[in-house]
């Protein structure tokens, strides 16, 4: 699995009570995020790895095992790369 993320240089975070928004500075282009893909990328950005987000996402969603957990995970990852905001 993956190491932890950074965000590319220009875009911008904040918590929501919703989850989390984005904002590419550059491309004036903003993604929100649901308080499940919002808790992947606070775990990656705070320096832990994904087997950690898909393990915090068992513990507070008790009814998702760890293979949906994991595949959750992955898919944020590989969402917010396709989308440009996370460094390479």
């Amino acid at each position: 699995m993956t190491d932890m993320l950074t965000l590319k240089p220009g875009v911008l975070l904040t918590e929501t009570e919703y989850g989390m928004a984005l904002l590419d500075e550059k491309s004036a282009e903003y993604w929100t995020l649901n308080p499940t893909a919002a808790l992947v990328l606070r775990t990656l950005l705070d320096g832990h790895g994904t087997e950690r987000a898909a393990e915090l996402l068992t513990v507070r969603y008790e009814d998702v095992d760890p293979d949906t957990a994991a595949e959750d995970v992955h898919r944020v990852v590989e969402d917010l790369r396709s989308a440009g905001l996370v460094a390479p």
